[in-house]
């Protein structure tokens, strides 16, 4: 099953409507303005913030909401940048792991992990190397971990990965501590 198909299961599964059952309801709304679209749907509805989130994005056919999340995930990959796939598939994986909370958020350019809140993200940043970035507030850089600086204000930290078998033990401990820490 593909990250949208899991997503779009989950979300029927929780909420007892599918998105394109949440679309209208969305849309009758009235509501034109994204940010309070989502406040209203969460409000009314007790959507969690990543399916609000979602289901404004389609139901006013904007920005990546506009595509299908597999679509977005292999135009990530897409050319050059295809051989850092087995990485981030990698790094999917042990997000998976983490608990049936994690709500996958596919942007134009990176995957979103949320819980509560965003508490990870993954990049194929250039065509031989894999960003994970992870919010880890109060944690010191060392090693690999290191602070995320310019390269993205919606983390922390960053842990730069070229090779599968740098999603390691130690990537798999930062990436549940993120996880823990948005919950």
């Amino acid at each position: 099953m593909t990250d949208e198909a899991s997503w779009m299961a989950s979300l029927a599964a929780k909420t007892g409507k599918t998105i394109d059952e949440w679309i209208p309801i969305a849309r009758a709304t009235g509501v034109e303005k994204h940010s309070e679209l989502v406040a209203r749907l969460k409000a009314d509805h007790g959507l969690t913030h990543g399916y609000a989130n979602t289901i404004a994005l389609k139901a006013r056919a904007s920005d990546a909401g506009s595509m299908d999340g597999a679509e977005l995930v292999e135009q990530m990959f897409a050319g050059p940048r295809a051989a850092v796939r087995p990485i981030y598939d990698r790094v999917m994986a042990q997000a998976a792991g983490l608990g049936g909370d994690v709500e996958l958020a596919p942007k134009k350019g990176y995957m979103s992990l949320r819980r509560k809140k965003q508490f990870a993200l993954v990049q194929p940043s250039t065509k031989e190397r894999v960003d994970l970035g992870l919010s880890l507030k109060g944690e010191p850089p060392a090693g690999r971990l290191e602070p995320a600086g310019s390269w993205n204000a919606m983390v922390t930290h960053r842990v730069r990965l070229s090779s599968e078998a740098e999603v390691d033990a130690e990537v798999a401990a930062w990436l549940r501590a993120a996880y823990d820490r948005a919950g």
